[in-house]
């Protein structure tokens, strides 16, 4: 079963740790990096598409994508 995940966050380390502890969990970068400006927050903000093969898995709407 392949996975999907789409990192998102404000636009800072937090963000890049975010997506590292992914590719540090077998997670792989799909595509490239997008970013936003968030007018009510008046922040720019990120976002990272990443994917997964699983073995062994069914895929259902209750899959808990980050504990993969």
């Amino acid at each position: 079963m392949k996975l999907y995940r789409l990192l998102t966050a404000q636009d800072d380390s937090a963000f890049c740790h975010k997506v590292t502890a992914a590719l540090n969990k077998g997670w792989d970068l799909y595509g490239s990096p997008t970013y936003a400006w968030n007018q009510e927050t008046r922040q720019m903000m990120c976002g990272q598409a990443v994917v997964k093969d699983v073995e062994g898995k069914d895929y259902t709407p209750d899959t808990k994508l980050s504990e993969h």
